[in-house]
């Protein structure tokens, strides 16, 4: 046990260094967020209070989107899982991982904890940001529960990305991937708008994605200012969602990679 933890911590921190040797990504994968809340966000500027409380219950769309546009970030971040383990593989660097003692999903995690890690650094600075917008930052209890679940999230999305572009050495096929399974994943979920007005069928995938589950959570947190009026059963769906995500990796990752 403690030999495999050693492993995946060594394993992790090669990942975090390689995030850290391109600092021009890191900056732009902050800003983007960021950015979009406040330009998308600002389209509902001049909207009347009374538009703005009845269809996103809350008289600041900025406020109400925040939440959102932090969780389909992690659609966005899931994909680094899959093009790092592409990089290892063009380079050789899985092939001598490989033929080590260490097993195959501790690689796929290493991998999946390093993409949800990257994803984080984006949150303290939008919080930051939309606070001069007269967004209110929750309660520490608020925060943590809401980055929490956002970390959840982003665990489930690499999770997803990696198992599903595990075989593939091409680069196209996370971008691929990505297309395929974003956008659905993003305009059929709450982040962007209440799904009251959605037609039946998109308010059953709505229902079921997991960018809806952390959305919504982190919109009752953010609008509230803390947990005491939370459902907490969309952070009990979204703990679901990442454990099997996790599990169905670590399967396919034991049966998939292997030294070519």
């Amino acid at each position: 046990m403690i030999k495999a933890l050693n492993q995946l911590s060594g394993l992790y921190v090669r990942e975090i260094k390689t995030t850290f040797r391109s600092p021009a990504i890191i900056v732009l994968s902050i800003v983007q967020p960021l950015l979009w809340i406040i330009f998308f966000g600002s389209s509902f500027a001049s909207a009347p209070r009374s538009f703005l409380e009845d269809f996103f219950h809350t008289d600041n769309y900025i406020a109400f989107l925040l939440a959102g546009q932090l969780s389909t970030s992690m659609l966005f971040v899931g994909m680094f899982s899959s093009l790092s383990l592409i990089q290892d593989k063009k380079s050789g660097y899985l092939r001598r991982i490989l033929v080590t003692p260490t097993s195959n999903h501790t690689i796929f995690l290493s991998k999946v904890l390093g993409a949800s890690t990257r994803g984080m650094l984006q949150v303290p600075i939008v919080f930051v940001g939309v606070m001069l917008f007269g967004v209110h930052i929750p309660d520490i209890f608020g925060i943590t529960a809401f980055v929490a679940s956002l970390f959840l999230l982003s665990l489930g999305l690499s999770s997803v990305y990696l198992f599903l572009t595990m075989k593939s050495s091409d680069w196209q096929i996370p971008t691929v991937v990505a297309n395929f399974i974003n956008l659905p994943l993003m305009f059929a979920s709450t982040a962007l708008f209440t799904s009251e007005n959605f037609p039946p069928w998109m308010q059953t995938i709505s229902n079921m994605n997991p960018v809806s589950f952390s959305s919504t959570f982190g919109r009752e947190i953010i609008i509230s200012g803390s947990i005491a009026s939370v459902n907490w059963m969309y952070f009990f769906y979204l703990f679901i969602f990442t454990t099997s995500m996790l599990l169905i990796g670590v399967l396919i990752a034991n049966k998939t990679l292997k030294i070519d």
